[in-house]
């Protein structure tokens, strides 16, 4: 019997107390006036009312995030971070036709000066504004052309960059004085251009041969590319239908296809028919810009010591059908001998086991 009255008093007390939470919380908005009457003495109930009604006050700005008076807050900015679109098919900033000219001297501090605050190390260069559809190795053939390079590097920077590519350049610099190797170095180029980065097209070009209109895309394209079909030195025409010299473009699938270049053209002359010559025994052909777009400055200079034409290569290119599947990038052999990385380049120097003579 006392444990039942017991049980009837414990919950008697405790539905009174959650009536009187429910009523207090509820004074919020009704402004009860037996909860807001002035404490005086001896008015336990009114102070036990209070009590908790700032209690449960406290609780609702905690609730609501409502700050107290004397609590500074503090406001943290959103910020949202851009999302990168592909840049467009056909790059907007492009000009067209373009002066160049290399009467005058230029240092390569001003070079790097000029236009190496857009660049990252290794003259490597990617668009801020946009995801690039075009991941581009240039790779250009050396040995002892520094006023060259710093003409090339001056005008086409700028020309790639407006291109919207994803790109590097890769100076490939013939170590020693031997025979100059001009295919052999490209394929070198190609081996070491994907050592730091997945380049799907490599553009292949010679340090003295500047474009003079920027609609002439060094990208690849469904067939492997001339670029360079109007050259000053031959009028701004096209020397034979089947030349295929000066800057050419191709991308990874197509340079495998063909096995790369030749490694056995040693001194001036034979590579590029040989190359052409891969090309179309693949089963593919050559594509071109129009002989406006197509234009070229070449800088003049002698021919390089130890360039000399090899009366050898002609009689090479009767065999390309048979050489070109064991002679080729499967076949290359050279030994890397320094790597630097410039603003505006970077430069590799190779042994490429070059006869003497």
């Amino acid at each position: 019997m006392l444990r039942k009255l017991f049980n009837f008093l414990a919950l008697f007390v405790f539905l009174s107390l959650a009536c009187l939470v429910v009523l207090l919380f509820y004074s919020k908005y009704t402004s009860l006036a037996f909860l807001t009457e002035p404490y005086g003495k001896g008015n336990e109930n009114v102070l036990f009312s209070s009590m908790i009604k700032k209690h449960f006050e406290e609780l609702w700005k905690m609730k609501s995030g409502e700050p107290e008076a004397n609590q500074e807050t503090t406001v943290i900015p959103v910020t949202t971070k851009k999302m990168l679109v592909p840049c467009p098919e056909n790059p907007p900033d492009l000009v067209g036709p373009l002066k160049v000219e290399f009467n005058f001297k230029r240092t390569m501090d001003e070079v790097k000066q000029e236009i190496g605050a857009r660049l990252q190390d290794g003259g490597r260069y990617t668009p801020p504004d946009c995801i690039s559809r075009h991941k581009v190795a240039i790779i250009i053939p050396f040995r002892n052309r520094h006023d060259h390079l710093k003409h090339w590097l001056y005008y086409l920077h700028p020309i790639l960059i407006r291109q919207q590519l994803d790109y590097g350049v890769y100076v490939i610099n013939q170590d020693g004085d031997g025979i100059f190797n001009r295919a052999k170095l490209m394929n070198a180029g190609y081996v070491e251009a994907l050592k730091e980065y997945d380049y799907e097209c490599f553009v292949f070009s010679d340090v003295d041969l500047v474009p003079i209109n920027d609609h002439n895309l060094y990208r690849c394209f469904d067939q492997p590319r001339h670029l360079a079909v109007a050259m000053d030195k031959f009028n701004y025409a096209l020397p034979y239908n089947t030349y295929f010299g000066g800057v050419s473009s191709l991308s990874k699938d197509q340079y495998l296809k063909i096995n790369g270049f030749p490694n056995t053209y040693w001194g001036w002359g034979g590579e590029d028919d040989d190359i052409y010559r891969r090309v179309i025994y693949r089963g593919m052909s050559i594509s071109r810009p129009d002989s406006m777009t197509g234009r070229y400055k070449m800088i003049k200079h002698v021919r390089d010591l130890h360039n000399e034409p090899n009366p050898k290569n002609p009689d090479k290119l009767g065999k390309t059908r048979l050489t070109m599947e064991k002679d080729g990038i499967n076949s290359l052999k050279y030994t890397v001998k320094e790597v630097v990385k410039d603003k505006l380049y970077t430069f590799i120097t190779v042994d490429i086991e070059a006869p003497t003579r």
